[in-house]
């Protein structure tokens, strides 16, 4: 018997190789509004958080004249402009997800990216209809608050003991905490792998193909020792 029903995936760093585009548009936005940009790993530490709070955390010094929309009106633009050219899935993920759906699990999305945003990420990578449920920071809680686990739970029909959160940054792994969920991370996105194994996930993969592995083996037995 398999240890889990439903998987649970952040989107930026997780499934999708965008972090390097999340931190130049966020730093050509800074210029776009007259602020001095952040530094690439000051940018990585907020990626998961919803737009708005990444932002107001990067740039509390915003001027009464720029404001917490503007400069996210200024992001958006950029990260738009820019993925005329999509940004790529990691390797081993569209084939991995196949599988996991094909083997009977329900598939979901919980991310930081406003639906718009992940709308668009779907179309382009053909996967309009191929999660159960998607949740988006601009329509729920944002991370690390485990509303929008609570919502995808109970889209379904799943507790939260059979469910993993897989994701690449702290906020995920914290919401799964709250959620009372197990979690994975994966150490190739936006924070380290020491980062993340100090917030005791239930497993690290470094490659995705690795964490197909550990959930379609026969048999199943995940437990945080054999992983971290």
């Amino acid at each position: 018997m398999r240890d889990f029903d439903l998987l649970i995936f952040d989107w930026d760093g997780t499934l999708c190789d965008s972090i390097s585009r999340i931190v130049t548009s966020m730093q050509e936005a800074a210029l776009d509004c007259g602020v001095v940009p952040q530094s690439s790993d000051a940018i990585k530490s907020i990626i998961g958080l919803s737009l708005h709070e990444a932002i107001r955390i990067l740039h509390p010094e915003l001027r009464p004249d720029i404001s917490v929309e503007a400069f996210g009106e200024a992001y958006s633009a950029r990260y738009v402009a820019a993925d005329a050219v999509p940004s790529r899935l990691f390797e081993g993920v569209p084939s991995a997800l196949k599988r996991f759906a094909d083997s009977g699990y329900q598939l979901a999305v919980a991310t930081g990216k406003s639906r718009r945003g992940l709308n668009r990420m779907l179309r382009q990578h053909g996967l309009d209809d191929f999660f159960d449920i998607t949740r988006c920071a601009d329509e729920t809680a944002g991370k690390p608050d485990p509303q929008m686990l609570y919502e995808i739970l109970e889209h379904c029909c799943v507790s939260a003991s059979r469910a993993l959160m897989v994701g690449d940054a702290l906020f995920d792994l914290r919401m799964a905490s709250n959620a009372g969920m197990r979690s994975a991370a994966a150490s190739y996105g936006a924070m380290s792998r020491d980062l993340l194994a100090a917030a005791r996930p239930h497993m690290i993969f470094d490659r995705f193909q690795e964490l197909e592995s550990l959930l379609l083996r026969e048999p199943q037995s995940i437990g945080m020792n054999e992983y971290v």
